[in-house]
């Protein structure tokens, strides 16, 4: 098992804990933070089949009183609506402030239960169990909690840093093979945007190789950025390279599943390598690397595999001004100098953003 610290200015430091058989332990290792001796376990309908009776005993095992809530599966959880019957089935339950929500799933339950975590009585503690690649190695490190709305993605949200995330290696046995394909494209992420050795090793490798060493190597990089910059003020942002393109996609695939968020990150990337090569920022060699690899994982690279495409030029950069980075309606997106050398570029033109999605294959 490997433990990763997590510590920056304003919150608690926490542990990542990467190893197999986590599950399993979980009443040990969660029971000391459940200050009230009852918790929460907020799982999907899914989810809850396949791993919530084993956590809920091994919680119970441990002596806290538990109440299982489930949600339906899929992005449209992340909603007001859903968040209000959750926060309601809390308050029914009776938690109070020493009590502990614990998130078990994927990234809409992480980023659901933690966001009711951060409301609920003005904030409750949450610890976060990751199903999927993805959560294990971006969404549950880090405190961005977030629910969606008809203009855009995760808009409404909160920092809520988790008091410990258990990633379980042995729940990716059980992962669809396009969620893992998924979760593989923010593991890519990492190397792309601040580590060319771990890229080429990556690129070598494949998504058959080392997971272990993958999910741990990928939380270290988020839990070293977090540290300089919790709450996304500067350094932090380079953790969204290819999202601002990638947001863009999903609103305009209107969250209907057909695009899974991995697969809209990937494709969000290798735009922005293309872009940054466009702009000659980036050797061209290292815009056609970034998206080989993606692609040699079986992920989408191009806006012409996406339901629904093609999309309006306009309707996407919309989307994209509306973006968290967005500054004044200014278009900041996260470009490339080359493999493992992002940055923000603030003030990005506008009608070049335009016209390189035209090239891309949107509708002018």
């Amino acid at each position: 098992m490997r433990t990763i610290g997590v510590s920056g200015e304003g919150f608690r430091p926490y542990e990542v804990l990467v190893g197999a058989g986590l599950i399993a332990s979980a009443g040990q290792l969660i029971r000391p933070l459940a200050r009230g001796g009852r918790a929460a376990v907020v799982a999907d309908e899914t989810v809850a089949g396949l791993y919530g009776s084993a956590i809920v005993q091994a919680l119970a095992d441990a002596g806290l009183r538990v109440s299982l809530v489930t949600v339906p599966p899929g992005e449209g959880s992340k909603s007001f609506a859903e968040l209000e019957r959750l926060c309601d089935r809390l308050l029914g339950l009776g938690l109070d402030r020493k009590d502990l929500i614990v998130a078990v799933g994927g990234g809409v339950i992480g980023d659901l239960a933690g966001f009711a975590a951060a409301i609920y009585m003005r904030g409750i503690d949450v610890v976060q169990i990751p199903t999927s690649l993805l959560a294990q190695v971006d969404s549950s490190v880090g405190g961005k909690t977030a629910i969606d709305t008809p203009r855009g993605k995760n808009l409404i949200g909160a920092f809520w840093q988790p008091r410990l995330v258990l990633a379980d290696l042995d729940v990716l046995a059980t992962l669809p093979e396009r969620e893992l394909k998924a979760g593989w494209a923010e593991v890519v992420k990492y190397g792309l945007l601040g580590d060319a050795d771990f890229f080429a090793r990556l690129e070598a490798d494949g998504i058959g190789g080392d997971l272990a060493h993958a999910v741990a190597r990928s939380v270290e990089m988020k839990a070293e950025i977090v540290a300089e910059d919790p709450r996304e003020t500067g350094r932090r942002a380079l953790l969204n390279l290819g999202h601002t393109f990638a947001h863009a996609l999903e609103a305009e695939a209107g969250f209907d599943g057909s695009l899974l968020h991995g697969e809209a990150v990937a494709i969000g990337m290798a735009q922005a390598f293309r872009l940054s090569a466009r702009l000659g920022l980036c050797p061209e060699a290292d815009a056609r690397r970034a998206e080989a690899a993606l692609a040699a994982a079986g992920l989408p690279t191009t806006m012409a595999e996406v339901k629904g495409a093609p999309f309006a030029a306009e309707r996407l950069i919309d989307h994209m001004a509306r973006d968290k980075k967005a500054e004044a309606g200014q278009l900041v997106l996260v470009l490339a100098r080359g493999i493992g050398d992002a940055f923000v570029a603030r003030g990005v033109d506008r009608a070049a953003v335009r016209d390189f999605l035209i090239a891309e294959g949107a509708r002018p």
